[in-house]
């Protein structure tokens, strides 16, 4: 299986549980494996109709599907997070990273589940 027949077969398989989940119509309409020059690399999935309020109440099962979809795609789910609309409650994206080492610092020193308005994390496993 190619790893564009991956991305599909999870893109799909993680829209229908949310839409199962959250009894109501969600969507994932692009998903992407990326690298960036300062060293991170991962996968994110834009999205349309996930809020806030549906990360707050379906956290735990939530991210247990996006670490399984992660996995899936061979990216180590250390760092998940969704990339919120700026001013509004509105889910842009969901995000699995690999962190480079500054950026694991500049989010290793911040501390709750927003630490910008942007973000929302879901997990984010310390090093030692």
């Amino acid at each position: 299986m190619t790893i564009a027949d991956k991305l599909s077969k999870s893109r799909g398989q993680l829209e229908n549980r949310l839409r199962n989940i959250l009894a109501k119509p969600v969507f994932l309409i692009e998903a992407d494996i990326f690298s960036l020059p300062c060293g991170c690399c991962g996968i994110t999935l834009n999205t349309r109709g996930l809020q806030v309020d549906d990360l707050e109440i379906f956290e735990e099962h939530i991210t247990g599907y996006f670490k399984t979809a992660s996995q899936d795609l061979e990216v180590e789910p250390a760092f998940l997070f969704a990339r919120l609309v700026p001013g509004t409650a509105e889910i842009a994206s969901l995000n699995s990273r690999l962190l480079c080492g500054r950026c694991y610092m500049d989010f290793a020193r911040s501390s709750g589940k927003m630490p910008r308005p942007d973000i929302y994390i879901l997990n984010f496993d310390r090093r030692e």
